[in-house]
């Protein structure tokens, strides 16, 4: 797998420089669009709207256009898609990067949910499989007619998918599904249909449905290899534990794909660990002393599975919910020191938490960036979709 005899260690500090430069975090690493912030990154979390808009936002030299930028990238210009990807979560992807990304993580996952779909249909007596081919025939057409739709404009066009199914007849999580609701979710992670436009406005959870953009079907084996390869060149080195969490896949996967593209095996402090060929040697550094404020369930928050190297162990009860998703986040220099939150005034608010090495040119940054956001968020109260319990409190005025 391109290991040599000598195994490089590579420290904390400089997965810190690799951090910055790479996710385009340090003021000399921005970019000037979200297109490049999307390649760069590989994967944009969309499981809450506004993650991407700020994502994007954190990353640009000029924020002033995100809203717009990233809505023409996505809305108009289509070179940006949101559609279900790694671990059944929906994600902003670079447009050609989709036939990559539904190869290499959708496949699986649409088969079990399409058969999770007829089973519950048919423990409530429901149509068979034959019937919901022919809504779904039905919906697609309807969608490539109207071009962007909501469930509801559907289900004018196909009345069958207003039908409705009891789930889980008995237990205590019973509840009434729409075949919609349920079809469209599994068309989404099938990569037939994609997120359009919302209901509202960029911070809008209410979306219209759009057909998906046509690509080639890929090698699944193939597939996996090269979104690994672009997702190690901006995260390596990172350790098997961390590939398998970020893609989902089982760990002979992982270890395929390492294989495939020759992947150089290093040391860091949680163990061995892996970067793309040539990417083994010292990164230049250190970069400019940085700041950055990131959303919730940002890609870089949430790059990898260990991550004490940049998020200290006790920090996680303020910044993270109790299923794993972390808040809005105050980086210095490579690691995060703190949270923030917005006020119902609009104001951005910040509290650091880790004043280890955090004197007052720290707090200076900070406060630049949190002024630079509240320049391009202007009026919109975002309001995070998976609360954490510092951002309650600094958004509550309490902090």
């Amino acid at each position: 797998m391109g290991v040599g005899d000598e195994v490089r260690y590579i420290g904390v500090g400089e997965r810190r420089v690799r951090l910055a430069l790479r996710q385009q975090l340090a003021g000399t690493a921005r970019v000037g669009s979200p297109e490049e912030v999307a390649e760069a990154l590989v994967a944009l979390h969309g499981s809450d709207p506004a993650t991407v808009y700020l994502a994007v936002g954190a990353r640009l030299v000029d924020p002033s256009g995100t809203v717009v930028e990233t809505e023409r990238a996505l809305y108009e210009d289509r070179s940006l898609v949101r559609m279900h990807g790694m671990r059944h979560t929906v994600f902003a992807f670079p447009t050609e990067l989709s036939a990559v990304v539904h190869a290499s993580t959708g496949l699986t996952v649409a088969a079990r949910e399409r058969a999770k779909l007829l089973k519950d249909m048919a423990k409530a007596g429901a149509p068979d499989a034959t019937w919901l081919k022919e809504v779904e025939a039905a919906a697609l057409a309807a969608l490539g007619r109207r071009g962007q739709a909501t469930a509801a404009e559907l289900t004018e066009d196909e009345p069958r998918l207003r039908e409705q199914f009891v789930y889980a007849a008995g237990k205590s999580y019973e509840g009434v599904h729409s075949v919609s609701s349920r079809l469209l979710k599994v068309l989404g992670v099938e990569g037939k249909v994609v997120r359009g436009r919302p209901l509202g406005s960029w911070i809008s959870t209410q979306f219209r449905w759009a057909v998906a953009p046509p690509h080639p079907e890929l090698d699944v084996a193939e597939a996996q290899a090269e979104l690994l390869r672009r997702w190690l060149t901006v995260c390596g080195p990172a350790t098997e534990a961390d590939l398998k969490w970020w893609t989902g896949w089982k760990v002979t996967d992982v270890r395929r794909a390492l294989t495939t593209i020759r992947a150089v095996r290093v040391s860091v402090d949680e163990g061995p660990a892996y970067v793309v060929d040539g990417d083994a040697g010292p990164v230049e550094g250190p970069v400019e002393p940085w700041a950055a404020l990131l959303p919730g369930l940002d890609p870089t928050a949430m790059g990898w599975q260990q991550r004490d190297w940049y998020l200290a162990p006790s920090l996680r009860p303020a910044l993270f919910d109790r299923s794993g998703n972390v808040g809005p986040t105050v980086w210095w220099n490579g690691r995060v020191v703190g949270g923030w939150g917005q006020r119902p005034d609009g104001e951005i608010v910040w509290r650091l938490l880790d004043t280890e090495g955090v004197g007052s040119e720290a707090e200076a940054a900070v406060a630049v960036e949190a002024e630079r956001l509240r320049g391009w968020v202007g009026a919109t109260r975002v309001t995070p979709r998976f609360r954490v319990p510092l951002e309650k409190e600094l958004a509550g005025g309490t902090g």
